[in-house]
């Protein structure tokens, strides 16, 4: 079995119920906001922010009435950042469907983006706790903040791993963190278990950004075109590696072809394949292996059930071997 269902499976009457609250967070009797907020859930999600959410809270206690208004806050949260990174990047396609700004254009996407951020804020007060009001508002920041110097760095062709980390830090990392840490929050959990989570979701988010990267190098079928990253400029974990790691006239080959944004289909072909045949993807996966390590290690020690046990394991994998 899959083992993203398996964790659905467990967490079957708590993912309904989270439908629940995150429907009603964000319903609005206006027919104009409501068409286009309706819009945005006809493709459903892989929901693991709000699992890791409740994975946490059951591994730290149980789940409460916050825990579902925390994961209701970081998955609207999630939902404004893809709205409006979709504009930012002109991108047409999200979740295998056209994207909000190509339904109903840039202007009513920023500000359904801005409708779906100001319902988080308002449903993290919903958690009666100022730490998880805290973490939202620092979330937002970080999130920005990477956005911010991915594009920067987009523009100055700035092509170096520690920066590359320094990116998915801010942006898919720190959300993964809120998560794990809101969820040991409102279980009840001691300081320090607290901050163990904290960790373990940080490193859970790097896996998943890095995973979610290798995708762009293949053909599959994960709701956006091959290479699309590169055309935004958006240079990865692999291709920087490959640059890295080649002798200097291959690598201003390479790097004259993204410097000139000569992105035909056969350039793109070029450095994706560049990039695969200079060992970027097994040092991809070689860096989620890292940090999977040390997420395994932050929770050896801790006193799971043995189902929840299993689930942990299942989790570590997934986000290795995730098909989309």
């Amino acid at each position: 079995m899959d083992q993203n269902q398996a964790i659905k499976d467990f967490l079957r009457e708590e993912l309904e119920q989270f439908d629940l609250y995150l429907k009603c967070s964000i319903k609005n009797d206006n027919p104009r906001i409501a068409n286009i907020v309706d819009y945005t859930f006809r493709s459903e999600g892989k929901h693991i922010r709000p699992i890791l959410v409740f994975l946490a809270a059951k591994a730290c206690g149980k789940i409460t009435p916050e825990t579902y208004h925390g994961a209701v806050t970081v998955e609207l949260l999630h939902m404004a950042t893809l709205i409006h990174d979709d504009v930012v990047d002109e991108s047409m396609i999200r979740r295998r469907q056209p994207s909000v700004n190509a339904v109903f254009d840039n202007r009513r996407a920023v500000l359904v983006g801005d409708y779906f951020l100001s319902s988080a804020l308002r449903e993290s007060i919903k958690t009666h706790n100022f730490e998880i009001i805290e973490i939202i508002a620092e979330l937002g920041l970080k999130l920005s903040e990477g956005e911010l110097n991915q594009y920067a760095i987009a523009n100055e062709f700035l092509i170096d791993e520690k920066e590359y980390f320094h990116v998915i830090d801010k942006k898919t990392a720190s959300l993964f963190q809120a998560c794990t840490k809101i969820g040991a929050i409102t279980a009840g959990a001691d300081r320090t278990t607290i901050d163990i989570f904290e960790h373990f979701g940080r490193y859970l988010g790097i896996c998943f950004q890095i995973r979610d990267d290798i995708f762009d190098y293949y053909k599959v079928d994960i709701g956006k075109p091959t290479g699309s990253d590169i055309r935004e400029g958006k240079i990865t974990l692999p291709l920087i590696y490959a640059l890295d790691h080649v002798p200097e006239d291959i690598s201003r080959e390479m790097l004259q072809i993204i410097t000139s944004h000569d992105y035909s289909s056969q350039n793109i072909d070029k450095l994706l394949t560049f990039a695969k045949e200079n060992g970027g993807i097994d040092y991809a996966y070689a860096k989620m292996d890292e940090y999977l390590s040390k997420a395994r290690e932050l929770v050896a020690d801790f006193s799971f059930s043995d189902e929840l046990k299993l689930l942990m394991k299942d989790l570590l994998f997934y986000l290795k071997v995730r098909h989309y």
